[in-house]
């Protein structure tokens, strides 16, 4: 399947760009490896359930890669467990930690959140349980929820929290930022802080009314029509262009089990389009031909295909496409809640099935409902409860139509938004004072010195390896 890897790669070095941008310009201390004369290794492995996967170099770091022994369910421990992967970026036990989560599976290669770099910290990151390979086996999906996710995280904080034993900040972005909310809701004594990136607040699912009248203004009228028109378009060609569909399932494997047929799959990615665009572009990239055909009507099959095929894949509603998010459709399918937005500039005799739900993406054999309250709880806790929680939205991703408020409970928190930005805002991407104040608070939650404070700047110099965010391809039904 062809991939948007050029406008990845894009959205990377804009961030990067903008991280190295606030850089200070302070050497980084080695890292220190022992507390006493016992070896950061060895007391990681000393933790009960803690086991080493591999240890993987890097200049001014060790980092690990473990198992963390959990139980499938919190509420009843002697019923089983499994092992879910962690990873450890160790600085110094003198440096504060940070807690980072994609919300889905965990990178074994050497990363550092936007979070670490400010505070130039340790970092421990966590894979979600349910994502392959840390599920139970059997699965029990009825123990795959947000408390007990956050259970799961709780539980590797007590445990690490014996070494490092300076302040800690969770984050992460999307999931990843719902992930770290989450947490806080549950287990508001852990963190000293949180920082959440675009993270969505579906607070009512059946209400998503905020997304339509996001795509009625983002951008410009000349690039909402130009998308519009070339999704619009592979709808007309949808026999010819689906036939091309067919070829390249028959070439690669693909099969449509889940979903139910290869004419709900390709809708599926049709209609995905103008939302995968806005989600991982900037409005500039709207004025390229190759990306965008200027003129849908006259456009070639094969320069419709290429573009959806680019921003949206062809192959992620297949069943090899769906099964390794299956955890997260589960999730949207039973607390999460998912977003259902209208497409007025397209003629319904060309929309068969519309915004699908999540349970279409769910195996059948893994029973789902739906459980209203659970994002009511926690927008509520936010609202009334928040302490030490900043969480940044970009301007044009969709996702941020429906983001987290704070009401007259909340101290010290704030809602930030970066101009222009789409789902890879970040606190670099703020327009300079709110940079400035956002890095202050991250740096005051993490109980550095007074005078980095003031400073406002992220402590350790912008390495171009360590902190290149993976920005992944995510469909637009998953954040």
């Amino acid at each position: 399947m062809r991939k948007a890897l050029r406008w990845l790669l894009a959205l990377t070095v804009l961030i990067g760009t903008l991280s190295t941008a606030g850089a200070a310009t302070a050497a980084e201390p080695e890292a220190t490896g022992t507390t006493g004369t016992t070896d950061i290794k060895d007391q990681l492995l000393s933790i009960p359930g803690v086991s080493l996967i591999e240890e993987k170099p890097y200049t001014g770091y060790r980092y690990f890669v473990l198992n963390f022994t959990q139980p499938v369910d919190h509420r009843h421990p002697s019923k089983g467990t499994f092992q879910q992967r962690i990873t450890v970026l160790h600085k110094d036990v003198s440096r504060p930690t940070v807690f980072f989560t994609s919300g889905y599976n965990v990178s074994t290669t050497p990363r550092r959140s936007e979070p670490t770099q400010i505070v130039d910290g340790n970092q421990v990151s966590l894979e979600y349980r349910f994502f392959t390979p840390s599920r139970p086996d059997p699965a029990d999906w009825t123990k795959l929820d947000i408390w007990q996710a956050a259970s799961d995280q709780h539980r590797v904080f007590k445990a690490l929290k014996k070494i490092y034993t300076k302040n800690w900040i969770s984050t992460g972005g999307s999931k990843g930022g719902m992930t770290a909310t989450y947490y806080e809701r549950f287990y508001p004594k852990d963190m000293d802080g949180v920082v959440a990136y675009v993270a969505p607040n579906d607070v009512v699912n059946k209400e998503d009314s905020a997304y339509d009248r996001f795509f009625a203004t983002v951008g410009t009228k000349e690039c909402r029509d130009r998308l519009g028109a070339v999704q619009r378009e592979a709808l007309v060609r949808r026999e010819a262009l689906e036939k091309k569909y067919a070829a390249l399932a028959e070439a690669e494997g693909f099969t449509f089990n889940t979903v139910g047929s290869l004419d709900k799959a390709y809708e599926a990615v049709v209609l995905d389009y103008v939302w995968g665009f806005w989600q991982y572009n900037l409005l500039e990239n709207c004025g390229d031909d190759e990306l965008i055909p200027p003129n849908a009507a006259t456009a070639t099959d094969d320069q419709i295909w290429n573009s959806i095929d680019t921003i949206s894949g062809f192959s992620f509603y297949t069943d090899q496409g769906l099964s390794p998010y299956t955890p997260y459709y589960y999730q949207a399918a039973t607390q999460l809640g998912a977003p259902t937005i209208k497409f007025p500039h397209i003629e319904k005799k060309y929309i068969r099935y519309g915004y699908q739900p999540p349970r279409n993406f769910v195996p059948r054999e893994i029973p789902t409902r739906f459980q209203p309250y659970a994002m009511r709880d926690v927008d509520n806790w936010v609202k009334h409860n928040a302490r030490h929680m900043l969480y940044v939205y970009g301007q044009n991703d969709p996702w941020g139509a429906e983001p987290f408020h704070l009401g007259k409970g909340a101290k010290d928190s704030y809602v930030l938004t970066a101009p222009g930005m789409n789902h890879g805002a970040n606190v670099a991407g703020l327009v300079a004072d709110q940079k400035a104040f956002a890095t202050a608070r991250i740096l005051d939650w993490a109980g550095v010195s007074a005078t980095a404070v003031e400073a406002a700047k992220p402590l350790a110099k912008f390495d171009k390896k360590l902190d290149v965010r993976d920005v992944e391809r995510e469909p637009t039904l998953r954040p």
